[in-house]
C-alpha cells in the first residue's frame, strides 16, 4: 500500500511538472525592436533569444514588435498578446514614433501607464524602455519625454532602461544613415543595455 501511495505522489508529480506554465518573454515595440532594415537573426530581440537559450533555458522569446507602432496601437494590440502567451515578463519599447510625431506627453503617459497595468493585473514583470529624441526637439519636449519613463517606473514599481541606444545612437559607425536605427554592429550594445535590467527580472 505504502509502495503504491509512493507512485502515486510520484506520478502526479510529473504531471504537474509537465503541466507547469512556459517561461514567455513578449517584446512589444516599434522599429528599433523590429530589427529594422537589419536581418532579423541580427537585430536585439533574436540576439536575446539565443542568450536566453544559453544562459537561463526554458524561456521563449515572443517578438511581437512592429515598425511604425505607437504607444496607442500597442495597448490595442496588448491585451490579446497577453491572453495569448501569458507572459512572466513584457518588455515595453514604445514612445520614439510618438515623440517623431509630436504627440502630446499625457496622451504616451496614459498608454505607457495603461500597458504596464494590464501587464501586471495578468500576472507580468514589465521591463520598460525609454527611447531619447534628437536634439532639435527642444529641451522642454526631450525633457517631458525622458520624464515619463522614469516616473511611470517609479509610480508602477517597474524596471527602466532609461535610454534604449545608451552607448550606441551617438556612434556614427554604429548607426543606419537615418540616424535614428542601430546597424547590425550596434545591436549587441543594444542587448547588453536591455540586459542589465531584464537579467535580474528572470530570476
Amino acid at each position: 500500500m505504502r509502495r503504491f501511495l509512493c507512485l502515486l505522489v510520484l506520478l502526479c508529480g510529473i504531471g504537474t511538472l509537465a503541466a507547469a506554465p512556459a517561461k514567455t518573454l513578449v517584446v512589444l515595440g516599434d522599429s528599433l525592436s523590429a530589427a529594422h532594415n537589419i536581418p532579423v537573426e541580427a537585430g536585439w530581440v533574436h540576439l536575446l533569444e539565443v542568450r536566453l537559450n544559453q544562459m537561463e533555458p526554458g524561456w521563449t522569446v515572443v517578438n511581437a514588435s512592429i515598425s511604425g507602432e505607437t504607444s496607442l496601437s500597442g495597448r490595442h494590440r496588448l491585451p490579446a498578446l497577453l491572453a495569448q502567451y501569458h507572459p512572466r515578463i513584457v518588455v515595453i519599447e514604445l514612445g520614439a514614433n510618438d515623440g517623431l510625431r509630436g504627440l502630446a506627453l499625457p496622451d504616451l503617459r496614459n498608454n505607457l501607464a495603461a500597458m504596464i497595468d494590464a501587464s501586471q493585473h495578468a500576472g507580468a514583470k514589465v521591463l520598460l524602455l525609454g527611447i531619447e529624441l534628437p536634439v532639435n526637439y527642444g529641451p522642454r519636449y526631450r525633457d517631458g519625454l525622458r520624464a515619463i519613463y522614469a516616473d511611470l517606473a517609479r509610480e508602477k514599481h517597474v524596471a527602466l532602461v532609461p535610454f534604449l541606444l545608451e552607448g550606441v545612437a551617438l556612434d556614427p559607425s554604429l548607426m543606419q544613415e537615418d540616424g535614428l536605427h542601430p546597424v547590425a554592429a550596434g545591436e549587441p550594445k543594444v542587448l547588453d543595455t536591455v540586459w542589465s535590467q531584464l537579467g535580474p527580472l528572470l530570476k
